[in-house]
């Protein structure tokens, strides 16, 4: 029996035809299934079986797909008709039309605005990331072990880690300052994947667009459950032989994303060109411009970023300001110069978990910072100006307070080193939250 709904029906599984647009599943979330896409056109019939495992009626699109009546199936009296399904559709994201958005002349109003504070959104932000946590580990076990990736809790911590970055990208950014050396390979992934889900909110990326992002980031270094840990984590430089084996990490990886159900093409770009280099100079084809495209040269400028403001055990992490600082000197060998810009303006400049010192010689960390004014982020006192500690700890909008009241003409003279005068930043990172 069908039922109208808007301009959807109600079928059983069963009646599902090559042809038809899937909208809704009932009685299943899309999170809970490995379909990459919520809404999407059947092209073969093992997609209807596929179907079939998870529940047994769905909505169809009769304005975006044929109908029951369409196309009858064939039966024993009839001629099977030889359909030769479609290739397989992947989104196409521009390259140069998500950089014209941000050459002068062309800029729009930003797709989005922050809806919450960042105390409101951190107490979701703990539980997505200790739930993402589980999932990078739980992953990585399976991908040693040569068992197939779960994508369908890949697909959940995304689309929860997208969810609040679009609600407020400072929450998850603030955690992602808590690193620790010996957790590198999981942490890092994690990181990355806020990183650039926090860059792509800033490039104005769809929802679709960034859940396809958040994904190909959060496996960008799968491959690296192939190499060696002795490898991966020797303090001291790598001989010839196993600097190639490190290499191998990124066709490992795209080879087990290509072989994994629900990974779209444009997800694995990521993996495929995190170590591509804008003029040629990086691995593991040598591609380069446009080659890398969008989502392998936002893989690779934020995997750049995490790596270099992390403590490993062969060096010490920058201040998130030098990092920033390094990385656009490198624009047009390393990175595609416009985006690297762009990166930069969503970090702002004073990025989250900078240490800084104010005009009235007090020291502070940034917890948050001011989208529209980028000069006047929030910050916790940390230290008073003779450098005892701020009692009690609070923390300052330099957007209000920097103009009136008891921190009237308070702003940010310079960043300091991390570690200056002891100050921690993930000590108060987010302070009171």
């Amino acid at each position: 029996m069908l039922y109208l709904y808007d301009m959807k029906k109600k079928i059983a599984v069963q009646d599902l035809q090559r042809g038809m647009y899937v909208s809704e599943l009932v009685g299943r979330h899309w999170r809970e299934t490995p379909f990459l896409f919520q809404g999407f056109e059947i092209q073969s019939d093992e997609q209807i079986e596929e179907i079939g495992r998870y529940c047994r009626h769905v909505y169809i699109d009769t304005e975006q797909g044929i109908d029951v009546s369409s196309r009858p199936r064939p039966t024993a009296s009839t001629s099977p008709i030889l359909i030769v399904p479609p290739e397989k559709k992947e989104p196409i994201i521009k390259f140069e039309k998500v950089i014209e958005r941000f050459a002068p002349g062309h800029r729009r109003p930003p797709r989005y605005q922050d809806v919450t504070t960042l105390e409101e959104e951190i107490g979701h932000a703990r539980e997505i990331v200790t739930e993402t946590r589980e999932a990078v580990y739980d992953i990585m076990t399976d991908v040693r072990l040569g068992r197939s990736i779960n994508t369908t809790a890949a697909k959940k911590v995304v689309a929860d880690m997208v969810d609040s970055v679009i609600r407020n990208p400072d929450a998850l950014m603030c955690l992602n300052q808590l690193k620790d050396k010996d957790e590198y390979t999981a942490l890092h992934s994690l990181r990355v994947c806020v990183l650039a889900l926090a860059f792509g909110r800033h490039l104005d990326l769809t929802d679709e667009e960034l859940n396809l992002l958040g994904i190909g980031a959060l496996l960008h270094d799968i491959g690296k459950m192939k190499v060696p840990n002795d490898i991966i984590n020797k303090p001291g430089k790598l001989t010839d032989e196993e600097f190639s084996l490190m290499k191998s990490h990124v066709p490992q990886g795209v080879g087990i994303l290509e072989q994994t159900h629900g990974i779209s093409s444009v997800s694995i770009d990521v993996a495929r060109y995190h170590h591509e280099r804008y003029a040629g100079g990086g691995y593991a084809n040598g591609s380069k411009g446009d080659q890398i495209g969008l989502f392998g040269s936002i893989g690779g400028i934020v995997d750049c970023y995490d790596a270099i403001t992390s403590d490993r055990s062969y060096h010490a992490g920058l201040s998130a300001h030098d990092a920033l600082t390094k990385m656009y000197s490198w624009r047009g060998r390393d990175f595609q110069p416009l985006l690297v810009e762009q990166f930069i303006q969503c970090m702002g400049i004073y990025p989250i978990g900078s240490v800084v010192e104010l005009n009235n010689g007090s020291i502070g960390v940034v917890v948050s910072i001011n989208r529209t004014r980028r000069l006047r982020p929030k910050v916790a006192m940390v230290l008073n100006s003779d450098k005892t500690p701020f009692t009690p700890a609070k923390v300052i909008d330099l957007m209000h307070e920097g103009s009136e009241g008891a921190h009237r003409g308070l702003e940010i003279r310079k960043v300091l080193p991390p570690g200056e005068h002891g100050v921690i930043p993930t000590k108060y990172i987010p302070l009171g939250a």
